[in-house]
C-alpha cells in the first residue's frame, strides 16, 4: 500500500484536486487500484450545511455522505465510487475525539492535538488502506501550507512519512507568478512555500509549478536546488483548455514515472498507461465544431463551482453528441413573465437546477412554463422537478395557489409535501434523504427507453436503476391521478416507499424532472444517459430565438 499526499502553497484554488485526480487516472491506467481522499481543514462536520457560495457544490456519495466537490472530480476521472471514508473534515475529527474522551476511551489522559488529534487523522487516512482494495491512496490536504487550520494535517503527514518511509511521499503544488513589468517568472513564492512546509517537518518529494507560462529548464533547476528535490521531480502544470487535458499534460511531465520510481517500482517494468478511451473523449471534446446552446437556470449560478457536477455532466454529454457546449447561466431571481422569452432567446435546451429555499423559485416557474408551452427541451433536477410539478399544477390543473410546504405552509394545494419515508437521515435539523436509492421505471415511458440500454433488467422484467438523492420533500401522491390525466406522467418510483422519482410530460420534445441527482453519477468515460438524451433532444430542436416572444 502506497500513500501519496498532495499539498498546496502560495495561493488557494491552484487545482490540487485536479492534480490528485490526474495522477490517480495515470496510475489507474497502468493497472493499479487507486482511490482519492480529501482532508478538509474547516470545522464544519461536512459541507452539507454550507451555502454553495461559501464552498461550492455539495457532492453526495452513494452511501449518503455530503462531501467536498473534489470527490466529484475523483469519481469523474477514475470512474470509481467514493464513500464517507474518502472525505474527512476537522469537524469530524474533533467530534470523534471528543466522543471518545466522553466515553473514557483515553483512560483519563489529557487530550491534545498531538497525539490524539493527529492519531485520529491517521486512523481515518489508513481506514481506506485496511480494506485491501487499493494499491495507491492519493490524499489531498485542503487549504494552503501555512494556514493554522492545516497544521494538524501536515503534522499527521510528517508522522506518516516517518513511519512508512518510501511507501509515503508528498507532492507540493505551488504557484509561479509572472511579473509583466519584469517579463519574468518568479520562484521566490515557491521557495518560501517549501520552506514553510519544511519548517513543519515535511520535505516534498515532488514539486509541481502551477503556471500560465512555460517553465524553463533553468527555472526547474533553480527550484530543485533551493527546495532540495531532484530536477526531474520539478514539473509544470500549465493552463490547459480543459481540466481533462491535465492528466495527459502531467503524463508528458513524467509525473506517474517519478511517483512509481520513488515508491519502489521500476516504471519501465510496469505497463504503460492505457489512455486510449480518455484520448477518444478528448478528441470529441476539443474537436467539436457545431454548438449546442443550453441555459442553466438556478439560484447559485453566480459561482461556477456551485453547480460543478451539472456543468461537467453537460460537457460530457455534449462531447459524446459531437457538439461544443455553450452554457448560459441565468439567475432565477431575475426571471419574470415579461423577460423570460428574451432571457431564453437562442437557447436549445434549459436545465432547471437544484436548490433549497424559496428564493428564485418564481423565476424557475416562468422558465418552466415557457419551455413547456413552446416545446423547448427542459430538464429539472431535484428542486427542478418539484418546481415542474408546482408550475404544472398552477397553470394546467388550475390550482393557482399550488406550492410546497417548504414555501408556504398555508397553501391549500401542496403538490410537494414533506417526506413520510422513514429511511431518511437526520441532517441540518431535519429529515434528509441522502445517498443511492433504487428507482423502478414505468415501461413505455421516455425514461424507460433512455435507461433501457444502460442498465440491467431485474428478473421479473422490471427496469430498476439506482441514483443518488439529497432532498427533504416529495411529490404528493394525492395529485398523481390529476397530473397523469392532464399529460404529466409519473414514470419512476421507489419500489419500497412509492416515492415519485421521475415525472415526464407527454406530447413534448423532452420535458423530464427527476427527484434524484444524476449529475453525481456522470463520468468522463460513462456519461449519464439522461444528460445524453437531453442534449440529443436539444440538438434536434430549433433555438428559442425562432419562437414567438410570448407563449
Amino acid at each position: 500500500m502506497k500513500h501519496i499526499f498532495v499539498t498546496g502553497g502560495v495561493a488557494s484554488s491552484l487545482g490540487k484536486g485536479i492534480i490528485a485526480a490526474s495522477l490517480g487516472k495515470l496510475l489507474q491506467a497502468r493497472g493499479f487500484r487507486v482511490t482519492n481522499q480529501k482532508l478538509d481543514p474547516y470545522i464544519n462536520v461536512d459541507p452539507g450545511t454550507l451555502n454553495p457560495y461559501e464552498h461550492g457544490e455539495c457532492f453526495v456519495t452513494v452511501d449518503g455522505h455530503e462531501a467536498d466537490l473534489d470527490l466529484g472530480h475523483y469519481e469523474r476521472f477514475l470512474n470509481v465510487e467514493t464513500h464517507k471514508a474518502n472525505n474527512i473534515t476537522t469537524g469530524r475529527i474533533y467530534q470523534n475525539v471528543i466522543n471518545k474522551e466522553r466515553r473514557g476511551d483515553y483512560l483519563g489522559k489529557t487530550v491534545q492535538v498531538i497525539p490524539h488529534i493527529t492519531d485520529e487523522i491517521k486512523r481515518n487516512i489508513k481506514s481506506l488502506a485496511q480494506t485491501g482494495d487499493f494499491d495507491f491512496i492519493i490524499t489531498e490536504i485542503g487549504g494552503t501550507v501555512g494556514d493554522i487550520e492545516s497544521l494538524p494535517y501536515i503534522e499527521a503527514l510528517r508522522q506518516m512519512k516517518w513511519e512508512l518511509g518510501s511507501d509515503c511521499l508528498c507532492i507540493h503544488l505551488t504557484y509561479v507568478p509572472f511579473l509583466a513589468a519584469a517579463k519574468e517568472l518568479k520562484t521566490k513564492p515557491t521557495q518560501h512555500s517549501v520552506k514553510d512546509l519544511q519548517q513543519e517537518g515535511v520535505q516534498p518529494d515532488i514539486i509541481i509549478l502551477r503556471t500560465e507560462h512555460v517553465i524553463s529548464d533553468e527555472i526547474r533547476r533553480k527550484v530543485a536546488l533551493f527546495c532540495n528535490v531532484e530536477p526531474e521531480a520539478v514539473m509544470q502544470s500549465i493552463d490547459a483548455p480543459s481540466i481533462y487535458r491535465v492528466p495527459l499534460n502531467m503524463q508528458a511531465e513524467g509525473l506517474d514515472r517519478v511517483v512509481l520510481r520513488k515508491t519502489g517500482y521500476n516504471p519501465d517494468l510496469v505497463p504503460a498507461p492505457d489512455m486510449d478511451s480518455w484520448n477518444a473523449f478528448l478528441d470529441k471534446l476539443e474537436g467539436a465544431v457545431e454548438e449546442v446552446r443550453i441555459a442553466l437556470v438556478g439560484k447559485y449560478v453566480q459561482l461556477q463551482d456551485a453547480y460543478m457536477s451539472i456543468r461537467a455532466s453537460l460537457s460530457h454529454a455534449a462531447a459524446y453528441n459531437n457538439r461544443r457546449l455553450l452554457l448560459t447561466s441565468i439567475l432565477s431571481d431575475d426571471l419574470t413573465a415579461d423577460n423570460v422569452a428574451e432571457a431564453l432567446r437562442g437557447q436549445q435546451g434549459v436545465l432547471v437546477a437544484p436548490g433549497f429555499g424559496s428564493r428564485g423559485v418564481e423565476g424557475k416557474f416562468h422558465a418552466l412554463r415557457y419551455c413547456r408551452e413552446n416545446g423547448i427541451p427542459c430538464f429539472g433536477i431535484c428542486m427542478g422537478m418539484q418546481t415542474m410539478a408546482i408550475e404544472f399544477a398552477r397553470n394546467v390543473l388550475g390550482y393557482a395557489d399550488a406550492n410546497s410546504v417548504e414555501f408556504d405552509e398555508r397553501t391549500t394545494h401542496n403538490v410537494i409535501d414533506m417526506m413520510e419515508d422513514q429511511k431518511v437521515l437526520v441532517n441540518k435539523g431535519g429529515s434528509m434523504r441522502l445517498g443511492a436509492y433504487p428507482c423502478q421505471l414505468l415501461p413505455g415511458t421516455r425514461v424507460y427507453a433512455i435507461y433501457a440500454d444502460a442498465v440491467e433488467k431485474a428478473k421479473d422484467g422490471k427496469l430498476l436503476i439506482s441514483e443518488r438523492h439529497r432532498h427533504r420533500y416529495e411529490f404528493n401522491h394525492a395529485y398523481r391521478r390529476e397530473f397523469e390525466d392532464a399529460g404529466m406522467i409519473c414514470s419512476g418510483f421507489n419500489p419500497d416507499s412509492g416515492l415519485v422519482e421521475i415525472i415526464e410530460l407527454q406530447n413534448h420534445p423532452w420535458y423530464v424532472g427527476v427527484q434524484f441527482h444524476p449529475e453525481y453519477s456522470s463520468t468522463v468515460l460513462h456519461p449519464h444517459p439522461l444528460f445524453l438524451s437531453f442534449l440529443k433532444a436539444a440538438i434536434a430542436q430549433p433555438a428559442a430565438s425562432a419562437l414567438p416572444l410570448h407563449p
